[in-house]
């Protein structure tokens, strides 16, 4: 990409190098002022009962027509061929349902270029994706085949899921990624006229300040793809949701509280794929997604969805600076810290009588790089707003994180037990344990010294990690620490 391209969260440079590394899966979204908050009130009693009332009279409408022309089929019937005749003819008078149930809840959604026939583009390929509302692109495309996992569709909603003829995902299957792929290979080079197969590639939802690693799963196929953009340009975001930020209920509160909101579906040239391309998915994905990117005017980014659960389960944990885990990630390997084994060499040592507070030199000393830009970046997310400093523990315990991911949660614990330890015996006083729990179980401080109360009954004033560990293997609450852990627990090293 060409130029320099800017977002809210970072920057790509003419070379193509991030002077500051995205965050794709943080939204904050907050009423600043009071004039925001009076409206808001104000239209939560008097616009909100009404919007309800009537999307939900839509919705219910919608799911009863799609009740009638699912009516006498089986799921094996769904799969088997497209819908024929009447059933087909009432798919048009459900997407302009749809349409004005998004039209009550006051956005108005906006169509850009042409939607190409199935012959032309088999697959339709879908980005950013960014809210639950965009599930408004199924009644904009005409009921496309949407790729769904199975367990989500016993509910409420799932006989208008039902009606597209969907691609099903069986969570339970452990073929389930070979088996969809199969899927839509048969449906987009089938004879038949099957619907135009629905694809978010992106995996999970962003922010919109970049375009993630597109999944290669719709492009297996090697027929012609049409790139489909999706922009809420509102001067309020009440839309995005991510996985650090607002819920659903909140957000829908506060787009259904706006006066106006739109939406813009743009429906790009179909993209035809080269030889190349033909034999190599992932090219192919990365391809389409440069073009989608030009049209956004937004860099693309290297994460993935695996990324968004690594960011989940630092959060879980409470590790310091979740939410930036896979920038630090990065970081460490631009400054060659993961080959080096360094960290988890000072975090065997523990940090008794060493200085925890760093500053910028110090922190480089310790680690043994050179304070580059990488390095200022790394120490600027630890940083602590209170004095300036790093507080060393809190980056080795994330550093620990990284190295030990895919480890039982227990032997993370274990090195937290280390680093927190201010008096290098293996007992942990009262504050050592606020401090380490906040940081690596992601209990508030009151809480924290409730359970050090109940592990330590014999009233000594420390609690050792096995002391722990023999406590929250009783309590329900600590069950995430052992999930996958299929050994035995690690003692203290």
């Amino acid at each position: 990409m060409n130029g320099k391209m800017h977002s809210e969260t970072g920057t790509f440079s003419s070379d193509g190098m991030r002077a500051e590394i995205l965050n794709p899966f943080v939204h904050k979204l907050e009423l600043e002022n009071t004039y925001e908050k009076i409206r808001t009130a104000i239209f939560t009693v008097i616009l909100l009962p009404f919007r309800v009332v009537v999307i939900l009279y839509l919705i219910v409408t919608a799911w009863f027509l799609a009740c009638i022309g699912l009516y006498g089929l089986s799921e094996a019937d769904l799969r088997k061929e497209p819908m024929k005749g009447w059933r087909r003819s009432l798919k048009p008078l459900i997407c302009f349902i749809g349409k004005m149930s998004y039209l009550a809840g006051g956005m108005a959604i906006t169509i850009r270029g042409r939607q190409a026939s199935r012959k032309e583009a088999p697959i339709l390929v879908v980005a950013p994706h960014s809210s639950f509302l965009d599930s408004c692109i199924v009644y904009a495309t005409r009921m496309s085949s949407v790729i769904v996992r199975k367990e989500s569709m016993d509910n409420y909603v799932g006989k208008l899921i039902n009606y597209t003829q969907p691609v099903y995902v069986w969570r339970d299957d452990p073929n389930s990624r070979q088996n969809t792929i199969k899927e839509i290979i048969e449906r987009a080079t089938s004879k038949e006229d099957w619907p135009q197969i629905l694809i978010f590639p992106e995996g999970t939802c962003t922010n919109r300040s970049c375009l993630i690693t597109f999944k290669p799963g719709g492009f297996y196929p090697g027929v012609p793809v049409q790139p489909v953009t999706i922009r809420y340009p509102n001067a309020r975001d009440t839309v995005t949701w991510t996985w650090e930020g607002p819920g659903a209920l909140k957000l829908l509160w506060l787009t259904l509280t706006q006066v106006h909101s739109s939406c813009e579906i743009e429906f790009l040239p179909v993209y035809y794929p080269s030889e190349e391309e033909r034999r190599d998915p992932k090219l192919y994905a990365r391809n389409v997604r440069d073009v989608m990117a030009k049209a956004l005017g937004v860099p693309v980014l290297d994460y993935t969805y695996d990324d968004c659960r690594m960011i989940a389960r630092a959060k879980q944990l409470g590790i310091p600076s979740a939410p930036a885990i896979r920038e630090v990630s990065e970081l460490r390997a631009q400054l060659g810290l993961e080959r080096s084994n360094l960290e988890m060499h000072l975090v065997a040592q523990g940090l008794a009588g060493k200085s925890r507070w760093l500053t910028r030199d110090e922190f480089a000393q310790r680690l043994g790089v050179p304070p580059n830009v990488h390095l200022h970046r790394l120490y600027d997310i630890f940083q602590q707003s209170s004095n300036g400093l790093v507080y060393f523990p809190d980056y080795l315990l994330a550093a620990a994180f990284l190295s030990l991911q895919h480890a039982p949660a227990t032997q993370l614990l274990a090195k937290a037990f280390k680093l927190y330890d201010s008096s290098g015996t293996g007992r942990v006083s009262m504050a050592n344990f606020e401090e380490l729990a906040s940081r690596c179980l992601g209990l508030p401080q009151e809480e924290a010294h409730h359970v050090f109360r109940q592990c330590d009954l014999d009233d000594k004033r420390y609690v050792t990690y096995d002391e722990f560990i023999d406590f929250a293997e009783k309590k329900t609450e600590f069950s995430f620490l052992f999930a996958s852990d299929s050994h035995h627990k690690p003692k203290t090293q």
